[in-house]
């Protein structure tokens, strides 16, 4: 049985603050996880807490690897540690997926801020929503907004997704990446990004100053050192391997198997009044000056109204009766609400990163657009009237065409779809994505009628219509007393959405709500019934089905308007040279990396559709933008990126293989503990079932604790739909660590049961004394991190010392306490409990000092950098004197002579500073160097502190 010396031995082997890239270091993360990891994700999360000294790393694992469970991983070891102020910062469109794989992945609180919930927040009372008990998810815009309230929290670690976009850091012009790094400065940072370099080295530079400016030292130095001639690519690579780690999606082939993409195209032509529509509307679009909307908000109006013109006449009817309402306020001179253009995207569900655009490009007009800046025009009431009855004749075309041709079309796709999906053997199973909630809506009600009665479900970024409604009530009731059911409206009708599509429905009709934070790998057909121009949304669509853990080949089909030769190039750009449809990861990295962003693609686009009217310009346009694409997307970077950032290890699979087993072994060795020490807490406040791993709670001990059915969360295995999934940070399970940790456990004499044990355990069957006294300790040591470690000292009463696997083996068998006490302990215990403390803080320190030594060697570099970068200036300006006075010598008239000659005294003055100056440089540097090791050295010196457990009389019977 387990005694309480047992149970509290468990509670601080389950608790201690651990150190280093130890698998054990994160077993508690990767036992509270409902998720399989992989070890790749395993080894990127360990990189990522290697080194305590380091101000963050580079997580550069290719796309479809689980960046996301990386850095995941790492915040809920953080969360377990209790080192709770964190921080997400990420693009717009993945905000909400954050919180989800968060929260329903790794059971982690979080908070989505944006202006609008912080001015929520601070109206109900809130001083600083940033300081919460819970962790932070940011748009890397707001973030920037918001970087002096950034610097007010200390921050223990802030995670920044999709960091290629801070690139440019090191810039002053880049506002974004300024504000950041200021905001964030001192903090620890773990960078996300499948591309880090993607056209010139001097990115890996920029990303380098948004961890630590101490990394290299300025982009002069760094330039010279590694970008002249063939540079030292050596060199670099061993600075890059601190605080950058990439894995390639080949070298896990062997633990994950990734299916194909089949792509399929369905032509349509669309009807006679539908193109008629088509060419009225985009011709009005195309017109320099309207009523129609706000000028500097007119390029991207007409974005969203051109992507509703592809989409359905039902999304169009919507927006020209809202652009017609503005022309009918004007013309009465009333005036319009502040927020219309927000109204007017909200209204449609579309999610347009513009709507968060980056402060570096907030005053800025696209290059392809004209100048945004002008104000409105003066109305002339003439004009206006004519423009309103034009919307009206619209309108009227609008609504006359009941059904669009595209519609009937998507019956077709479906019953394509369908077909392959029975040759696979795949569920019966489709989701269609559009980028209207009109059209969303219109499609339900179009396929209910023709043959898809009952199986539609829609997924929209509001999820309220009555049919959600229902399905939300059923799956609350179907799910009562369980931890499927967060307490969070938005996500619980998520999860119901998707169970229900999963259990009972065959089509899910989606808006990009969807694309963020949904898992669909049960689905293998997805329709592109509105295709996107931005191909990293198209990724983010298909990613949904085509990701880790589907099991068929996904099919992709998308539809081709046979009277649009805009339409048609665009597909032929996402296919042909993106490759988003075929193969087996679809778009590569590089390819989506290199071409800036997936928004800037999406203007470039949306201008050759607001100035091409005829065949021949779109052809020449598209034409030119292909050539660009090639330019940009080709391979040059791609040599320099293998030599820099791939392993080349070839027992890469072999290492991975260990780290995998030794994850396996730390989480079976967890949950055995933590299962026998919940039962001794609980005992009497709860019936266990040993086979099931599951118990009934009849008495709640704990605030957050209640009454019922709990499961211990087990990795592969199901668990009850009725059963809450019980976990090291479950309010209940951190009752029972911190009750273990403060057991009464006086001195006692223990018997353990050998001889009934079920496995042969060597080390404690050749004891030659079977009897001795054990102690167990507690060594806290604060250096850069708190650390903790549980110290053995165990006798045999021959004086054998045994070691700290033999006395946790000791531990591993069943004992009863005795009720005689023991006698006196024998006076050598304590002396020898103390040689191993001390033996013990002889091996952290040690390591501690290969950390400083790391460090001091980065610091080193960085003077030496700084220095070459004043040395350099000289030799810069050495050679332009030279080349100056060449040309004095050659020049043949008396005017650019002197010229010359003026020129060669100035650099001659320039030449004798910066002599002079390049010694002040190098005491500068030196100084400053000497300072930073200081500070490095006083947090070496560490302060300890020891704290007694227990004392034991064991033996073995």
């Amino acid at each position: 049985m387990t005694t309480a010396y047992h149970a509290k031995y468990f509670a601080w082997e389950l608790t201690r603050r651990r150190r280093g890239d130890d698998v054990d270091r994160i077993s508690q993360s990767l036992f509270d996880a409902s998720v399989d990891l992989n070890p790749h994700q395993i080894d990127a999360a360990l990189f990522a807490l290697r080194n305590p000294l380091t101000k963050g790393v580079v997580l550069a694992d290719e796309v479809g690897l689980g960046k996301t469970i990386e850095a995941a991983l790492v915040l809920c070891q953080y969360w377990a540690e209790r080192r709770r102020r964190l921080l997400v910062i990420c693009p717009a469109a993945l905000r909400k997926q954050w919180s989800t794989e968060l929260a329903e992945k790794f059971h982690l609180p979080t908070q989505i801020l944006d202006a609008r919930t912080w001015k929520n927040l601070q109206q109900g009372g809130v001083y600083n929503p940033l300081d919460q008990s819970q962790i932070s998810i940011l748009s890397l815009n707001f973030a920037a907004r918001i970087a002096d309230k950034l610097r007010t929290i200390p921050w223990d670690l802030a995670v920044i997704d999709e960091a290629h976009k801070l690139r440019n850091a090191h810039r002053e012009s880049h506002q974004t990446g300024q504000a950041i790094k200021k905001g964030l400065a001192g903090c620890r940072k773990l960078l996300l990004t499948a591309t880090p370099l993607q056209n010139s080295l001097l990115e890996l530079y920029g990303l380098s100053t948004v961890i630590d400016e101490h990394l290299f030292g300025d982009a002069v130095s760094f330039r010279a050192q590694y970008m002249r001639g063939e540079g030292d690519s050596s060199a670099l690579r061993r600075r890059l391997n601190e605080f950058v780690t990439r894995t390639l999606r080949r070298q896990v082939l062997e633990y994950v198997r990734y299916t194909e993409r089949k792509p399929i195209t369905i032509p349509f032509t669309p009807g006679a009044d539908e193109q008629r529509l088509y060419d009225l509307v985009s011709a009005y679009l195309q017109r320099e000056e309207t009523y129609g909307f706000p000028v500097q908000q007119r390029h991207l109006i007409a974005l969203v109204l051109r992507k509703l013109l592809a989409s359905s006449t039902q999304a169009v009817i919507n927006t020209l009766e809202t652009i017609h309402g503005r022309l009918v306020t004007l013309l009465a001179g009333k005036t319009l609400e502040d927020d219309w253009l927000e109204q007017f995207i909200a209204s449609e569900d579309i999610d347009d990163e513009r709507a968060d655009q980056p402060i570096d490009q907030a005053a800025e007009a696209p290059a392809d657009y004209p100048d945004q800046k002008k104000p409105d025009p003066e109305i002339d009431p003439v004009i206006l009237r004519g423009e309103i009855a034009e919307l009206e004749h619209y309108i009227t075309l609008a609504r006359s065409i009941k059904e669009d041709e595209k519609s009937h079309a998507l019956l077709k796709a479906l019953q394509t779809g369908f077909a392959h999906m029975m040759e696979m053997n795949a569920p019966r199973k489709a989701v269609i994505f559009t980028e209207s909630r009109r059209t969303q809506d219109y499609l339900a009600r179009f396929l209910e009628a023709h043959g898809y009665a009952g199986k539609v479900v829609t997924f929209s970024g509001t999820n309220n219509s009555p049919t959600i409604t229902g399905i939300y009530q059923r799956w609350l009731k179907e799910h009562a007393g369980s931890d499927r059911i967060t307490g969070s409206p938005a996500v619980d009708k998520r999860t119901a959405i998707i169970d229900h599509f999963r259990d009972k429905g065959e089509i899910l009709v989606a808006t990009e709500a969807a694309a963020e934070g949904v898992n669909l790998q049960f689905c293998a057909l997805v329709v592109n019934y509105d295709l996107p121009w931005n191909p990293q949304r198209v990724e983010q669509r298909i990613g949904r089905c085509h990701r880790y853990g589907q099991a068929f080949d996904v099919v992709v089909i998308n539809f081709l308007n046979q009277r649009n030769a805009a339409d048609r190039r665009v597909l032929e750009l996402l296919s042909e040279k993106f490759h988003l449809f075929d193969g087996v990861f679809g778009a590569s990295d590089e390819i989506l990396g290199r071409i800036e962003s997936g928004v800037d693609f999406e203007k470039r686009i949306a201008a050759i559709y607001d100035t091409c009217r005829t065949p021949e310009a779109i052809e020449t346009a598209f034409a030119a933008l292909q050539s660009e694409l090639e330019a940009s997307i080709e391979s040059r970077m791609r040599e320099t990126e293998q030599k820099l950032l791939e392993h080349f290890d070839a027992d890469i699979h072999e290492l991975l293989k260990i780290k995998r087993k030794r994850a396996e072994e730390s989480l079976d060795r967890i949950a055995r503990l933590f299962w026998l020490l919940t039962r001794y807490i609980l005992a009497g406040k709860a019936t266990f079932d040993h086979e099931t791993l599951s118990f009934r709670l009849a008495s709640s001990p704990c605030h957050g604790a209640p009454t019922g059915e709990y499961q211990l969360i087990r990795k592969g295995d199901g668990t009850s739909d009725t059963a809450r999934l019980y976990r090291l940070s479950h309010p209940l399970g951190e009752y029972v660590l911190d009750h273990g940790r403060r057991l009464d456990t006086p001195q006692a004499r223990l018997r353990f049961d050998l001889s009934g044990h079920p496995y042969k355990v060597s080390v404690l069957e050749g004891l030659e004394a079977k009897a001795g006294w054990l102690e167990l300790n507690l060594l806290e040591l604060h250096s850069f991190e708190k650390e903790e470690h549980l110290v053995f000292t165990a006798l045999t009463d021959n004086g054998e010392l045994l070691d700290q696997d033999a006395c946790a083996r000791l531990f591993g068998l069943d004992a009863t306490t005795a009720t005689e006490n023991p006698a006196t302990a024998p006076d050598n215990l304590a002396e020898t409990a103390q040689r191993q403390i001390e033996a013990t803080l002889a091996r952290a320190l040690d390591e501690n000092d290969q950390y400083f030594q790391r460090e001091r060697e980065k610091l080193e570099h960085w003077a030496d950098d700084q220095i070459l970068a004043a040395e350099q200036a000289l030799q810069d300006t050495k050679s332009r004197l030279k080349d100056t006075k060449r040309r004095a010598r050659l020049a043949e008239q008396v005017e650019e002579q002197k010229a010359l000659q003026e020129e060669i005294r100035t650099l001659e003055r320039r030449q004798r500073r910066q002599r002079q100056a390049i010694f002040d440089v190098e005491d500068e540097i030196e100084s400053k160097r000497d300072q930073l090791i200081d500070a490095l050295e006083r947090r070496l010196k560490q302060k300890t502190l020891v704290h007694f457990l227990f004392r034991i009389r064991w033996e073995l019977v």
